[in-house]
């Protein structure tokens, strides 16, 4: 995963996901009872919860021509912040990231905000924020329109 800026993967890139797939588990880094991860409506809570999620969710459905590219990132005791460039072809089902909704072939690049928070120097949270409207776009997918009444 190295990109233009970047320079080398990010933390919360492919590679970092498959080398921690092919050691049987997501390491002692995420071993916390609260540990949360959570992309969108999907994720999980919990060590077991999180685990499966990436298992089953996340690292089997990756694009193939998956690339992330680093803007910028912002450590401090509590959290790590970073802005990533993520750009693929939708060619899979993504679960994680677009349940339901079917390949369609189309490049996509967008804006990625991903925040780690850290307790006693283990990983306790990961919350992944997508630029889902210009996703959709790029994708040529339909948004649910809100059936809420207006105020």
């Amino acid at each position: 995963m190295t990109g233009e800026r970047g320079g080398d993967e990010t933390p919360f890139g492919k590679n970092l996901l498959v080398r921690r797939q092919g050691t049987g588990g997501m390491g002692r880094s995420v071993e916390v009872t609260t540990a949360i991860a959570q992309f969108m409506r999907t994720g999980g809570t919990g060590h077991q919860a999180v685990e499966r999620f990436y298992a089953d969710q996340v690292l089997p459905y990756l694009p193939a021509d998956l690339t992330l590219t680093r803007i910028s990132r912002t450590v401090d005791r509590w959290r790590l912040v970073e802005e990533t460039t993520v750009s693929f072809t939708h060619d899979r089902e993504l679960p994680w990231l677009l349940p339901g909704v079917e390949p369609t072939f189309r490049r996509a690049e967008v804006l990625v905000i991903a925040v780690a928070g850290f307790h006693r120097m283990k990983i306790r949270s990961v919350r992944v924020l997508w630029d889902y409207a210009t996703l959709l776009a790029q994708l040529g997918i339909t948004a649910p329109v809100a059936t809420a009444p207006a105020r």
